[in-house]
């Protein structure tokens, strides 16, 4: 039977035991030459299973993009929530209750906590409406410490993007340098 069809690989794959299936992977990885496009210079990196192999850099940077987009709606949510809150209770707060700018900060920081959790399967929503594919990973794979560390890189960046979006409202209130204050005084 000719393997021309992906239902005939897919009965062929089938058909194989998981020795069989891992020689398999193996050779076609010597074949193909994975070695020299994998996320990770050692391409076998098999800490966790011996039947995994690394996923090659194109599917490294899917998952490092699908796992950074949520968490650039969150580092902006929780940047912006923060600084708009933050900079309320130290106008109508702070100098009734004498507050210290930290202190309204932290008050700030607390509501955008709060904010979050509440809106975190918003972001989650919105994030997976993009219509990013989505690699698909055996679950040896995901228990690689490759794969891992992509994840968590693209978390990472997608965090500290957002919050640098995120503070944006800083472009609406009008601070004044020391050198100008005391020029107007």
């Amino acid at each position: 039977e000719s393997l021309g069809s992906r239902n005939a690989i897919h009965s062929f794959v089938g058909s194989l035991t998981r020795n069989e299936r891992r020689l398999l992977l193996e050779e076609l990885d010597r074949v193909k030459g994975q070695d020299k496009d994998s996320c990770n210079p050692k391409s076998n990196d098999l800490d966790s299973d011996a039947n995994a192999v690394t996923p090659n850099t194109r599917i490294c940077l899917q998952l490092a993009v699908v796992n950074a987009v949520p968490f650039v709606g969150f580092g902006f949510l929780d940047n912006a929530i923060m600084i708009v809150a933050g900079e309320s209770i130290e106008l109508s707060l702070g100098s009734v209750f004498m507050l210290s700018t930290m202190a309204a900060a932290a008050m700030g920081n607390l509501i955008s906590d709060l904010a979050g959790i509440g809106l975190a399967s918003g972001v989650e929503g919105l994030a997976s409406r993009v219509g990013l594919p989505n690699p698909v990973l055996s679950a040896e794979q995901l228990r690689l410490s490759t794969v891992r560390r992509v994840i968590y890189a693209g978390r990472a960046i997608g965090l500290a993007f957002g919050c640098i979006l995120g503070m944006f409202p800083l472009l609406f209130y009008g601070y004044k340098r020391p050198a100008e204050e005391s020029a107007t005084s």
